[in-house]
């Protein structure tokens, strides 16, 4: 072992959340590492998850030309017969430059980049085995994160054949476009692949345990986005449970609960995710996962193991990349010492189905449980000249504020560009503004962020109205 690396931190895993700590520990000046599997450069989220999804949603939409199709007919379309090679190139184009992007960062800042799979020999010593090569090393680190981040949940009781029977990553390999999928599961990653495959005229039906679907979201905003996706034929089965999936020559059958066959060419499991924990010998270390492959830390994302910490998916909720990046590198702050701020809570959630959804603070049922006085304003995007110029007649920004103090508590958005226009409304919650900001200034016009202007006026009247009549 005299020949052993030596690393003031060894991060295992290279998504998001450990790419950020590298970087955060490298500008400390400290000697780093990072430990990754060889085809998996920039983890999940550049490979399977995040960015393929997202690049494979932006093909369907250029592809089928759902969003024009009001200004140019139901029938509009850009290609006629979409093949998987269609939407895939574009995914393979990006993934390749989003991996590039991070070997950029990665080396500029001076960070080793070991290949292989990581596992503890102890709290401070990493074994490496690369098989491609059939090499060994073994590392040494102060300090140690942990974001391996997770993989799709697989029922032991079904049997995923990667051609009719596929999870979230085996659908960026499908070798056909279907005529009909089951979905089973409506979170987040069900819901935004259902709509994807429902705008490429495929039959979709999701099938979810749950009475709801996305139960954190504001249900306004939810019902309009099941409106939406059963006007795209997806069929939705709540309260039902799969017991048997059969695949057949001509496709799968897949049997509820209730005694339901549901026919379909295609099946989709999205049932949840599991933490990629198995082979890193957490024990050796000090450490353990729970029955999910989760990880427990506490605020400063430090393990049990002072010198050990966990970011990212592998440590439940959110899992999301964005929060995974900060929780990084606040992360390596902790563990050098270096003064930094706690993550905060007000955090946006961003779901890319089609149309988007996205908000940011509290929800109207949250503030009802809380006995917290609001009132709500909302802005359609039919009445606003961007929203008639981009084709979306259906989208909505909904504002909820204080009746107390004016200040704004949460926005919830439903359609084009959600993703992007829930950060106006995170910055002016976060500076802890009122809804008199929103409606004194200016935006430029024609554009969707004027929602919020439509919207502030709209809760501002509200308010307004019950003012006077309470003096």
């Amino acid at each position: 072992m005299s020949d052993q690396l030596e690393y003031d931190l060894v991060v295992i895993g290279s998504g998001p959340g450990g790419q950020k700590a590298a970087i955060a520990a490298a500008k400390l000046g400290k000697r780093v590492a990072i430990i990754e599997k060889g085809s998996m450069l920039g983890g999940v989220c550049v490979n399977t998850g995040t960015i393929p999804s997202k690049t494979l949603r932006e093909a369907v939409l250029y592809l089928t030309g759902l969003n024009q199709r009001e200004l140019y007919g139901a029938s509009y379309r850009v290609k006629a017969n979409i093949t998987p090679s269609d939407l895939l190139a574009r995914t393979s184009h990006v993934i390749g430059k989003e991996v590039e992007v991070v070997r950029s960062q990665l080396l500029r800042n001076r960070i080793e980049m070991i290949t292989g799979e990581g596992r503890f020999l102890d709290a401070h010593t990493i074994a490496v085995d690369d098989r491609s090569r059939g090499e060994r090393i073994t590392v040494g680190a102060r300090n140690v994160v942990i974001a391996t981040g997770t993989a799709p949940a697989r029922p032991d009781d079904v049997e995923f054949d990667n051609y009719r029977v596929l999870d979230s990553d085996g659908i960026l390999d499908l070798q056909f476009i279907p005529s009909s999928m089951v979905v089973v599961g409506a979170g987040v990653i069900g819901i935004e692949y259902a709509s994807m495959f429902a705008a490429l005229g495929c039959k979709v039906t999701v099938v979810e345990k749950r009475d709801t679907m996305l139960d954190f979201c504001d249900r306004e905003i939810v019902e309009s986005l099941q409106f939406h996706l059963r006007d795209l034929a997806v069929t939705f089965r709540f309260g039902e449970a799969v017991t048997a999936v059969d695949v057949g020559p001509s496709g799968t059958v897949t049997t509820l609960a209730s005694g339901k066959k549901i026919p379909a060419e295609t099946v989709m499991y999205s049932a949840g995710r599991q933490g990629m924990t198995d082979g890193l010998d957490l024990e050796k270390a000090g450490l353990e996962a729970d029955a999910r492959g989760r990880i427990d830390v506490d605020d400063d994302f430090q393990t049990k193991v002072d010198t050990i910490y966990a970011v990212g998916d592998v440590i439940g909720f959110p899992a999301l990349a964005a929060t995974s990046m900060d929780q990084g590198r606040l992360a390596a702050y902790h563990a050098f010492g270096e003064p930094g701020n706690k993550l905060t809570d007000l955090q946006p959630i961003g779901i890319y189905s089609i149309p988007e959804v996205s908000y940011v603070g509290a929800t109207e049922v949250e503030l009802t449980k809380n006995s917290v006085p609001y009132e709500v304003g909302v802005s359609r995007y039919r009445e606003l000249a961007r929203g008639q110029i981009a084709g979306d007649s259906h989208g909505m920004l909904k504002l909820i504020v204080s009746t107390v103090d004016r200040r704004v508590l949460g926005v919830h958005i439903f359609g084009s560009g959600a993703t992007d226009l829930v950060h106006i409304g995170q910055a002016v919650m976060g500076c802890g503004g009122t809804v008199d900001y929103l409606v004194d200034a200016v935006f430029n016009y024609p554009t969707m962020s004027e929602a919020y202007k439509v919207a502030a006026l709209d809760v501002a009247n509200k308010i307004r109205a019950l003012e006077a009549f309470t003096r």
